[in-house]
């Protein structure tokens, strides 16, 4: 299992353009991937789900990845949000930078 947490740092937050190519992108992993905003949960690889997760700018979330290919999923998911959601802050302890 695989684990980081993001705050998110775009001004529009998690909106959805960037998100329906977010939920592109986890679609091409077998991992499962989940994303905690407090203490609500969604399936990355649902739009309507991760949507309603409302997240905004400066909200802290959490990405969870379990899976055979949870290893280059993370790298991926981790450069995702870096470039589309200007990178705040990232907690990691398993992939050192």
């Amino acid at each position: 299992m695989k684990e980081f947490s993001y705050i998110v740092g775009s001004k529009n937050g998690i909106h959805a353009r960037p998100a329906g190519l977010l939920v592109k992108k986890a679609l091409t992993y077998l991992s499962e991937i989940i994303v905690f905003k407090g203490e609500k949960s969604v399936n990355l690889k649902n739009l309507f789900d991760l949507l309603s997760l409302g997240i905004k700018k400066n909200d802290e979330i959490r990405i969870v990845i379990e899976g055979e290919d949870e290893s280059e999923a993370e790298v991926e998911i981790k450069n995702f949000f870096d470039e589309n959601f200007n990178r705040s802050c990232v907690a990691n302890d398993s992939i050192k930078r």
